[in-house]
């Protein structure tokens, strides 16, 4: 069974790793510029089932060699947290990204299950996910409790929930202020740019949490 107080810290971990704009969120607010609130809903449910399978191929595949291995797990840990703090830097070097995806015509009509497809792929493929499920999920786990992967698979609902919340509020805001947002670009890169500050400090904050 995994401990209430590894859930409540793995909570409040997951909140603000979520709420910093990552590549999801991004592509949510994207959507949300580009096409209005019901393309930026699927989008969000798309990223959710996507980043489920990113917690399921993580608690089958690193979780039996993480129970065996300190050693590999501050490995994982280390790397992650150099890659989290890439990723900052790119986001800042990119921040301007978003001016792309309202390029996209508005009267351009897509699909729901496109659209759901669009945000699973992004989903699945988002590096700040894998990173923050292979470097972070382990620590939250009891290892003496055995079940490892059922573990990881159970803890990360809990980023599922947050994430669900926390990317249908930026859908929603996003989609609300489209014309505010398109009125300036300074306003659009400063969101990138936020989110690659937070991605570099989580980075910095992963590499120095001890087990």
């Amino acid at each position: 069974m995994v401990s209430t107080s590894s859930l409540l810290a793995f909570a409040a971990m997951c909140f603000v790793v979520i709420a910093i704009p990552g590549p999801s969120v991004l592509f949510v607010i994207g959507r949300a510029l580009a096409h209005g609130r019901r393309a930026a809903l699927a989008t969000v449910l798309g990223n959710l089932l996507g980043s489920y399978a990113l917690v399921v191929i993580v608690a089958l595949g690193l979780g039996p060699l993480v129970q065996g291995s300190a050693h590999v797990l501050t490995a994982v840990q280390l790397a992650g947290a150099a890659y989290l703090s890439h990723l900052g830097v790119q986001a800042i070097r990119h921040r301007d990204r978003l001016r792309a995806d309202m390029a996209v015509p508005a009267g351009r009509k897509r699909g729901d299950l496109r659209t759901v497809l669009d945000g699973l792929l992004v989903g699945v493929t988002n590096p700040k996910g894998l990173v923050f499920f292979a470097a972070v999920l382990p620590q939250f786990v009891h290892y003496d409790a055995g079940g490892i992967p059922a573990q990881m698979m159970i803890l990360g609902l809990v980023p599922a929930a947050v994430g669900l919340c926390c990317d249908t509020l930026w859908g929603l805001g996003a989609s609300a202020a489209r014309s505010w947002f398109a009125a300036s670009d300074r306003r659009l890169s400063a969101i990138g740019a936020a989110g690659g500050t937070a991605l570099i400090g989580l980075g910095v904050l992963v590499a120095l949490t001890s087990r």
